[in-house]
């Protein structure tokens, strides 16, 4: 028989290409979402996560209510947000004088409730997910609604719709594939590089147009700019800008919804098709230089360009890899003029591999107002189909920002790294010494309720929920079915079906959903983080702090009785005060407390603990310094210290899987049982000599062996040495053992180190427990 041939079908979810009639749109939680439908188009509006309103109003080329065609009827006010106005001005639309909006369902409806609508007509469709305030001891959240768009015509150059613009555009064009284009921008413009289909490269040239003017071609220079970052590319936040070769900022990153760039090779030029075969081919070097010939600029035979969207690496062999870029469809990234520019972008033409996936395509360009303020961010992604969620500032930034500039993008949040007139060493001593307070909104809360949450997190997490009472805590570790761990967090009971987990991970949340889907569970699962924001007050003077700004009425534990891993529901200062949460966790392993309140809250609720700490000798807490007092404390970090290839064993964390005493099944279980018994690593502390520190990553050796590999590691302050965290083979975990941490290429320059145990300070928690 002969063999049929064999066909690629990888699976792609949120590529355009791969379903050019489907489209999808987030509605945010209080947020409002505009689709344009043409007639036959469908329109599918669902509630992911349950128990979220929708409002939709339809509109027909005139402007009128097409709410009677889907046999709706209209009930409700229609708001919308500024930029929503402006996109409705620019279809001529008067914002302020909309017609009334349906309601699509009540606020009871289950998880994955829908709708669907076909359209008879060309239609504008404004979908709403209206959201009030709620307290932060209450469960019923505000949540995203999703739209997918079925088109009954899908446009025959297969691009998509293009996204909405940022704000108000001052010039745009669209970059067919292998076409080229030169613009300029004055000083603090914005230029927004957008692609429009996904998986489609541009090279971006820059020149001081001040310059030309004298004749100097002075343009952006990748290898200053990469040294100056110290990093292959900037990225918004503190290394973001572009620099030319004398070192001066020619352009600053303020947004990136991709993350994924090049800035080591040229823009594609003739000889790199000629080497390959392709005689003639459209390349990006000769583009630019066609474009930019006109502006007195000299050609070149390859630009040294900024290569958006353009997916390379290298390799541990230090090969430079190449593979099809991040990019979905309607990615950008927005970047800030810091000077007059000549400026030329590309849509790449390679089809000769997977550079633009195999299938070049549309870049489309817009230039903003310098009059604009856009938020700096990055973005993530829960799933690999869903809508990108830019960085976020939390309800206390406006505090934080004041004692300092050092923000990191901490899990899609920026959160201070270290402050000003503080420092590293400050701010651990403080937390150890005296008491210390940090914003840790970036922590993710998801709100469990229903009459089966307790079974749901019986199946899904390792630890026993059943035993845990109202008003207790528990740490738990949450696991694939192969033993691995997806996160961990801490579980509150806040009632006999209610609860909420504190992790990591967005996916964690869309995880539980999908458990109590295929189980057919009567549950909801809601997302809080953007509800709840929090910040940890730790340290041995934490409790005198926090005692004198936390009422608690009879029915609750007062901070100075709250037990370690309880909480308690009170007021700020009293009766009337906002509403409060207080648990008794942290991650410091000192006494230590969290502060969960609502986002309007927030700033009352910091100034007073500023206020009030500042007699005990209050210190800013940032992510530098708590990374010392976690890894003392033995407290693990996913990415560093666990991944989806690590179970609880592995990880430290043994003692949060009961596999005894639980006698219910939970996902993992088998596999847990049989790794238990059969161990193959184990975290251990390592206590290295001399006054080198180890990193992340670096390998651990017994002899010319590698046994393991270090997973976190500083310099105590405490203990005046450098210490680790290193997984390592049971058969070199005893305490005691004498091992080497492998330096340059882990043969020529050897570390010595011996093992004790993983917890460094405080092995007993009596400090945790006082």
């Amino acid at each position: 028989m002969m063999n049929a041939p064999r066909v690629s079908h990888p699976r792609e979810p949120g590529l355009f290409a791969r379903a050019p009639n489907l489209e999808r749109y987030r509605v945010a939680a209080g947020g409002v979402t505009l689709v344009d439908l043409q007639p036959g188009d469908g329109l599918h509006v669902i509630d992911v996560e349950g128990r979220q309103t929708c409002t939709l109003l339809a509109l027909d080329a005139g402007g009128r209510s097409a709410l009677a065609s889907w046999g709706l009827n209209a009930s409700t006010a229609c708001c919308v947000p500024g930029r929503i106005g402006q996109a409705l001005q620019r279809r001529g639309i008067d914002a302020q004088a909309l017609p009334l909006a349906a309601s699509l369902w009540d606020a009871d409806s289950p998880p994955g409730h829908s709708r669907q609508f076909v359209a008879e007509d060309a239609l504008l469709v404004i979908v709403a997910a209206p959201a009030e305030a709620t307290a932060v001891d209450r469960q019923y959240r505000p949540s995203e609604l999703r739209l997918i768009v079925t088109r009954a015509n899908p446009s025959p150059l297969l691009v998509p719709a293009l996204p909405e613009p940022l704000g108000d555009v001052l010039d745009e064009f669209t970059l067919r594939a292998g076409t080229a284009h030169s613009y300029t921008v004055a000083k603090g413009q914005y230029i927004q590089v957008l692609d429009v289909a996904g998986r489609q490269c541009s090279d971006f040239v820059a020149l001081d147009r001040r310059a030309l003017d004298r004749g100097v071609e002075l343009d952006l220079d990748q290898t200053v700019t990469r040294t100056l970052n110290g990093s292959a590319y900037p990225a918004p936040g503190l290394f973001s800008k572009f620099f030319d070769r004398h070192m001066q900022p020619m352009l600053e990153v303020v947004q990136d919804t991709v993350g994924r760039h090049d800035s080591f090779a040229l823009a594609c030029a003739a000889r790199y098709y000629e080497t390959h075969g392709y005689f003639g081919h459209d390349n990006c070097s000769d583009n630019l230089s066609r474009v930019l010939a006109p502006q007195g600029v000299q050609a070149r035979n390859g630009w040294p360009a900024i290569n958006f969207f353009f997916n390379t690496g290298i390799d541990a062999h230090q090969q430079m890899t190449l593979d099809e870029p991040w990019s979905r469809p309607g990615d950008y990234v927005l970047l800030r003029a810091m000077n007059d520019l000549l400026c030329g972008s590309t849509s790449c033409p390679d089809d000769i591999d997977p550079a633009n996936g195999w299938n070049p395509t549309d870049i489309h360009v817009r230039i903003y107002s310098e009059k604009e303020r856009f938020s700096i961010a990055m973005s993530t992604r829960t799933t690999a189909d869903a809508d990108p969620i830019l960085t976020r500032e939390s309800a206390f930034h406006s505090r934080t920002r004041a004692l300092t500039g050092s923000f990191t993008d901490y899990r899609n949040w920026w959160l201070p790294l270290r402050y000003d007139g503080y420092g590293v060493t400050e701010e651990y001593l403080g937390c150890r010494e005296r008491v210390a307070v940090m914003d840790l909104t970036a922590l993710r809360k998801f709100e469990i309720i229903g009459p089966d949450a307790e079974a749901l997190l019986q199946y899904c997490l390792t630890r026993d929920v059943r035993r845990l009472a109202v008003g207790q805590v528990v740490y738990s570790a949450m696991c694939h079915a192969h033993g691995g761990m997806l996160d961990d967090g801490t579980l509150l009971r806040l009632g006999p079906d209610n609860f909420r987990w504190i992790c990591g991970e967005d996916y964690a949340g869309v995880w539980l959903r999908e458990q109590a889907q295929k189980l057919g569970m009567k549950v909801w699962v809601k997302s809080a983080s953007e509800q709840i924001h929090n910040l940890a007050v730790q340290g041995p003077l934490s409790r005198e702090l926090l005692k004198q700004m936390v009422w608690t009425p009879p029915t609750q534990p007062s901070v100075e009785t709250l037990g370690w891993f309880r909480f308690l529901v009170g007021r700020l200062d009293g009766f009337d005060g906002c509403p409060l949460m207080i648990s008794r966790t942290g991650y410091t392993g000192e006494l230590g407390f969290e502060v969960w309140c609502q986002p309007e809250d927030a700033v009352q609720v910091w100034d007073r603990i500023w206020q009030l700490g500042q007699p005990l000798g209050l210190v800013p807490l940032g992510l530098e310094a708590l990374d010392l007092l976690r890894i003392e404390a033995g407290l693990i970090f996913a990415g560093y210290d666990f991944s989806d290839q690590t179970d609880p064993f592995e990880a430290g964390i043994g003692f949060s899987v009961p596999l005894k005493s639980k006698t219910d099944d939970f996902i993992g279980r088998d596999a847990l049982l049989r790794r238990s018994t059969h161990p193959s690593h184990k975290l251990v502390g390592l206590h290295l000599s001399g006054n080198e520190v180890a990193h992340h990553g670096d390998p651990v050796y017994q002899g010319r062996a590698q046994v393991g590999v270090i997973t976190s590691a500083c310099r105590s302050p405490l203990l005046a040495s450098n210490i680790a965290l290193c997984r390592v083979d049971v058969s070199c975990a005893e305490p005691g053992t004498e091992l080497e941490i492998g330096k340059v290429d882990g043969l020529q320059k050897r570390i010595s180190a011996t093992v004790s145990a993983a917890i460094f300070y405080d092995p007993d928690k009596s400090r945790v427990r006082s």
